[in-house]
């Protein structure tokens, strides 16, 4: 498949906000982006099988109204279940961003470690520090992760902007995530080393977790925003890169939606 071909549905609506960062870096790394608000797709008019990338995309769906991503993800449970089973059954791809990965938490598609997708074990709480955090992270990926998103990845920086982001889980599934790489993100301080203490670590998440994948590594949620850094000058140290003569081509978060593309066109 080439990669103008790939067809992402980016869904939209119910005071999501992030689609016009999150198409934009769709169509740099060349495949074809569509808004699509929720209600056409419960309604029928778009279904799920016509794309091959999903994307949950950041924002405040619902107002936040009985926690991040709750009502969202209910009405996507009720009513494009049958849709969302088939979608991953066919080896398709779904990244959750922000409110996106509290979505896919509260739907179960994440860590989703027996292949059931739609009984919720894993959350995102209320920041420890007890306020909304609009800042910038370092993360380091896991290369002996299954994750699609995070391939080639070392240390990568990110924006994040959360109220909801600390990464929960009981001792047994945290231990199971552990045990089979799926934590393919997580915050770290500038040495590498896993960040434990605010504000390296934004929000007190579990063994400093940022994002998650499931085991077949094709769904992915993390707190972080890779759409929102698309071009070197979105950094927040860019005049001293460019002044260094090192300023990249290019944002760090554009890498995530690169893989994801380059992994549909090989495999469809």
């Amino acid at each position: 498949m080439k990669r103008s071909d790939v067809k992402v549905l980016i869904i939209t609506g119910f005071g999501l906000n992030c689609e016009r960062e999150t198409a934009a870096a769709c169509r740099l790394v060349g495949a074809t982006p569509e808004l699509v608000h929720l209600n056409d797709l419960i309604a029928g008019k778009h279904t799920l099988g016509e794309y091959q990338f999903l994307i949950f995309i950041g924002g405040f769906a619902f107002g936040d109204h009985l926690g991040s991503g709750t009502i969202f993800a209910n009405r996507v449970k009720f009513r494009l279940r049958d849709q969302l089973e088939k979608f991953i059954a066919d080896g398709k791809l779904v990244m959750g961003v922000c409110n996106g990965f509290q979505t896919l938490t509260r739907l179960g598609m994440v860590p989703a470690l027996d292949g059931d997708y739609f009984t919720q074990t894993a959350a995102l709480a209320h920041n420890d520090s007890g306020v909304f955090r609009d800042d910038w992270c370092i993360l380091k990926a896991d290369p002996a992760s299954p994750c699609v998103f995070t391939k080639g990845i070392d240390k990568i920086r990110l924006p994040l902007r959360h109220g909801e982001g600390k990464f929960v889980v009981d001792d047994a599934v945290l231990g199971e995530i552990e045990a089979r790489h799926l934590a393919a993100v997580r915050y770290v301080n500038q040495d590498g080393t896993p960040a434990t203490e605010f504000p390296a670590n934004p929000n007190g998440s579990l063994n400093s977790i940022a994002g998650i994948c499931d085991p077949t590594g094709r769904v992915f949620g993390l707190m972080p925003h890779p759409e929102a850094f698309l071009s070197p000058y979105n950094s927040p140290t860019w005049t001293f890169d460019k002044a260094a003569g090192k300023l990249p081509r290019e944002g760090e978060g554009v890498v995530f939606f690169r893989n994801a593309v380059d992994y549909i066109a090989d495999h469809f």
